[in-house]
């Protein structure tokens, strides 16, 4: 059923009798074409892909949750392509595209708003390296601006950018094309768009081992029995390197908690993304009035899903001192999100050294605003069993030539990318 006008007023007048299920629950199957490891954004999007695109449509999706359970749902929404590096900044820009034209090709609102996205600075070294960076992305016909503390105050008002913040404010670089959108509806969309295309969608399906004969795998151990598979796709964000154990592989990546918190909804004041380095915390409101702050590491790796209370209490310090107006409301809830966090602060899409295993992970920062993009090129390496050149880059096998793609220069050390 496509979603229209039409079928909202009928259904509205007729209830809800004439709505089939967004998308089926089919019991496993003995064996498929393609498995992917992971109902979340990326998996969805790869089947999705490898359906529309490349004509593949005996496949599994298998989620040892619900859709959206894990990282999808529990980020802070934000898309962009303000990248460096030619590599991260070509592949980000084709999944910006991408997002733009999203719930049209969905059939499906994933509340996509261009807002902006603004990134503040505090300091000269903060400035030298964000002009760096525009002008590289320019270079790379990336949009972005330059503002004045003064054009910064003009578009949020409530912002500190007086000298006796805690950080005084000396500009801003903004993104006009980026924006937020609705993490959980991205999975639903591309959930119910690779339903209509054949692809089975099977939830509460834990993997437990991955079957391989002569260096090739063959199959997967699930809660629901074991699947025979051709090809298997891994796009388990933080739990990359439990899933790829399984078939003897350890990874370059770590597991860190990224942290997350929402106010109680008020009157709309805030109509873009705030992003500050210094404090590390990135700051919108939603459609529903929450005021939604995103902020660091704990600092520890951990597989948990909640955050230790003095990183919530220094995210929280940071968004106060930007944001004065925000010690009156009350925090509503906090969580965290598994991040996989590579050597170089880029992402692994790629072939791995077992034949027919395919690896998507070590997003660190960069993993929402990438999905529509990352299912693209991650679809594309599985069908042709080779990289698309967005991402040929970003192999596994780069870290072993010492080949890597840093954008801050940190080295390999996860937790500072």
């Amino acid at each position: 059923m496509r979603y229209s006008l039409f079928s909202l007023v009928r259904n509205a007048f007729a209830g809800p009798k004439f709505w089939p299920p967004a998308w089926q629950s089919p019991q496993p199957k003995p064996a498929y074409d393609v498995v992917i490891i992971g109902g979340g954004g990326h998996g969805l999007a790869t089947a999705y892909y490898l359906a529309k695109n490349h004509g593949i449509t005996n496949i599994a999706v298998l989620e040892k949750g619900w859709l959206g359970g894990g990282n999808t749902g529990r980020n802070t929404t934000i898309v962009r392509s303000t990248y460096w590096l030619d590599e991260n900044a070509r592949f980000y820009e084709h999944s910006l595209k991408l997002w733009e034209g999203l719930s049209q090709e969905l059939n499906y609102n994933l509340m996509f708003s261009q807002r902006g996205v603004l990134n503040i600075f505090h300091s000269q070294g903060e400035w030298e390296g964000w002009a760096r960076r525009y002008n590289a992305m320019r270079c790379n016909g990336i949009d972005g601006i330059a503002l004045t503390p003064t054009e910064i105050k003009e578009r949020v008002p409530d912002l500190d950018v007086s000298t006796q913040a805690r950080f005084p404010i000396l500009g801003g670089f903004m993104q006009p094309r980026g924006g937020v959108a609705r993490h959980d509806a991205v999975a639903w969309g591309f959930a119910r768009a690779a339903d209509r295309l054949g692809v089975d969608i099977i939830q509460n399906c834990e993997v437990t081992g991955i079957q391989r004969e002569g260096g090739r795998v063959v199959g997967i151990e699930t809660s629901r029995g074991t699947i025979k598979a051709a090809k298997v796709g891994i796009c388990v964000a933080g739990h990359s390197g439990q899933v790829t154990a399984m078939a003897g592989l350890r990874l370059p990546i770590e597991s860190h908690l990224l942290q997350a918190m929402v106010s109680e909804p008020v009157k709309p004041f805030l109509d873009t993304e705030v992003s500050s380095g210094t404090y590390h915390t990135y700051i919108s409101q939603t459609d529903r009035g929450e005021v939604l702050i995103g902020g660091r590491l704990d600092g520890y790796n951990s597989y948990t899903q909640r955050g230790s209370l003095p990183t919530i209490e220094d995210v929280l310090a940071g968004a106060l001192a930007q944001f004065p107006l925000l010690s009156r409301l009350r925090l509503m809830r906090t969580w965290g999100g598994v991040m996989d966090m590579s050597m170089d602060g880029s992402p692994i899409i790629s072939k791995t050294p077992v034949d027919g295993l395919y690896l998507n992970g070590g997003w660190c920062y960069g993993g929402f605003k990438a999905t529509p993009g990352s299912g693209w090129v991650f679809a594309h390496t599985i069908a042709n069993d080779a990289p698309h050149e967005l991402n040929a880059a970003f192999t596994l096998e780069r870290f072993s030539r010492g080949q890597i793609y840093s954008e801050r220069g940190a080295g390999n050390t996860p937790g500072a990318h």
